[in-house]
């Protein structure tokens, strides 16, 4: 008589782009998965990890485009794991950082089934760092806030983020403008350092700078899009200092289409 054995889900952080920044501990996982359910914002690289015949899911999601809902991911993942195969859901960054990972967390720990949560590099910190801009920096800024410029059911406390030595605000790309007033009105200065930066990490990064005020028209002729990171605070100013830095193209093979793969190879 055979026994049933169930599988599990490893939660991974596949970093901010840059597939150098994969962990040694993600890699190995994708290479022993045999279903990996995987987000939009994944440089192809990173799933040429995933060992031949595996199963790749595509629930990848963009701000007004196609979606799958957070509920069918959880199904999704719980059916994978109780046919006994090993699944990695690997998300961009960090699992735990503005990725819904703690969600997923809380389905599969409701379902009964077995998972853990692999980190990964948030861009965040990796973002600002590719572009030359240390989040502190002794005498500058002793710390730094991240926060999201998307909050569900209240808005973001302006006044606490507007007092951030250092404020790195996820997903403001859509929102810049309302963003910046919202801060300038809750007492930043106008005149404040401000950076955006687009697709951290990949090769096609892009690095604004403008004062507070008008960072968000400058983005605006520039034509910025998804993913953009910004960053505000004296530590921006830093960047005109590490011209080397900020000269050097971030690691990658060039600009890479979002790759798409549905239902896998099964």
């Amino acid at each position: 008589m055979s026994q049933h054995v169930e599988g599990i889900v490893y939660l991974v952080g596949a970093g901010p782009g840059d597939p150098g920044l994969l962990t040694l501990r993600a890699a190995r996982l994708l290479a022993s998965a045999d279903t990996v359910v995987y987000d939009r914002l994944i440089h192809p690289e990173v799933l040429t990890h995933a060992r031949p015949h595996a199963r790749l899911v595509f629930v990848g999601k963009e701000g007004g485009g196609e979606s799958v809902a957070q509920e069918e991911i959880h199904a999704l993942l719980i059916a994978q794991a109780r046919l006994g195969r090993s699944v990695v859901r690997l998300k961009g960054g960090d699992p735990f950082v503005f990725g819904r990972g703690g969600e997923e967390a809380l389905a599969l720990e409701a379902a009964g089934i077995a998972y853990e949560v692999v980190p990964g590099v948030s861009s965040g910190l990796a973002a600002p760092a590719a572009a030359a801009i240390p989040v502190t920096h002794r005498g500058v800024s002793g710390s730094v806030t991240f926060a999201t410029a998307h909050r569900t059911g209240q808005a973001p406390d302006w006044a606490h983020l507007a007092g951030a030595e250092t404020l790195v605000l996820f997903m403001a790309g859509r929102r810049l403008e309302e963003v910046t007033l919202a801060l300038i009105a809750a007492g930043r200065a106008p005149s404040t350092p401000a950076a955006i930066v687009e697709a951290g990490t990949w090769a096609h990064q892009r690095v604004l700078e403008a004062p507070l005020a008008s960072i968000a028209a400058r983005a605006r002729e520039e034509s910025v899009g998804s993913p953009a990171l910004l960053v505000v605070g004296e530590v921006v100013s830093l960047r005109a200092q590490l011209p080397t830095l900020a000269r050097t193209r971030p690691g990658g093979a060039g600009p890479e289409p979002f790759l798409k793969v549905e239902a896998g190879h099964e």
